[in-house]
């Protein structure tokens, strides 16, 4: 008799407590005290209980909450001590799940929702976590080694690995126009931000596109926009200091992961309404 399937989360979850332990035992990026983290976290699960049993009743598994509430912490600096922004951005979040919602599916990733509509909002009271991991290549192999392993069981690896390879593709063009070199164009592939983006945002299984082809072809969408966004900083196009420009990565798959899968959705649902011919 097979076994019980395990929930992908489970892994994810794993992942990104390893990240958060390493993180803050080198680098201290949950700060001098935990309660921002407290705050995130604490939101987090709130709003998946109380949204759950409006939405659907009974008790939700907390895995989605965890992952979110925990990658908000990480990812999220704002300004001074304030702790505001971590309960709106993981209110974001959670909250997308239940009301950005086509066909029985939410449409973002639901920390990349969060981050990036608290990136529009209040732009002058946020930032986010970019420094690399101490360019210590030690802790960076051992945690991308587990990613790989956890994306590797959750079959989506071709679309870590993918990225992976079109950041490092475009990186090298844009050095063809910006004359910057090309280890200082790949050097944000190194650090948190993006080590969450490539392993829990691009990764996540329910709000991705059905098969394989087209998951890849949304994923060149995604890199081909950051690269535009890129470009367009380099050239001064757009602001340094604009949210766009703080997190091209996270807004180029904000604002093309969840039109494609509305789209396919769509189309899942026409052509289910459509009676079959004799």
């Amino acid at each position: 008799m097979p076994g019980k399937k395990i929930d992908p989360r489970w892994f994810s979850a794993t992942l990104l407590t390893l990240i958060l332990v390493i993180g803050q035992w080198k680098f201290q990026i949950l700060g001098d005290d935990y309660t921002g983290w407290a705050v995130a976290f604490g939101v987090s699960v709130l709003a998946e209980l109380v949204l759950f049993r409006l939405h659907a009743g009974g008790w939700p598994n907390l895995l989605s909450a965890y992952i979110s509430g925990n990658s908000v912490v990480i990812l999220l600096k704002p300004q001074g001590d304030l702790l505001w922004p971590f309960a709106v951005a993981s209110l974001l979040s959670i909250g997308s799940k239940y009301v950005l919602r086509y066909q029985g599916r939410h449409l973002w990733n639901p920390t990349n929702f969060g981050i990036c509509a608290l990136l529009l909002l209040a732009p002058s009271k946020i930032s986010i976590l970019s420094h690399q991991w101490g360019n210590d290549w030690g802790i960076l192999l051992a945690i991308w080694s587990v990613g790989l392993l956890v994306v590797i069981r959750a079959r989506v690896w071709h679309l870590t690995v993918g990225y992976l390879v079109l950041f490092a593709a475009l990186a090298w063009v844009r050095t063809l126009f910006n004359q910057h070199p090309l280890l200082a164009e790949l050097g944000p592939i190194t650090g948190p931000m993006y080590t969450l983006f490539v392993f829990f945002m691009v990764t996540d299984p329910r709000t991705i596109v059905s098969g394989r082809g087209k998951q890849l072809f949304v994923l060149l969408l995604i890199a081909l926009l950051e690269c535009a966004i890129r470009m367009a900083v380099d050239f001064e196009k757009l602001s340094g200091d604009s949210a766009l420009a703080v997190a091209p990565g996270m807004f180029a798959l904000f604002f093309i992961g969840a039109p494609a899968l509305w789209l396919q959705l769509r189309e899942q649902r026409r052509e289910k309404l459509v009676p079959a011919t004799a």
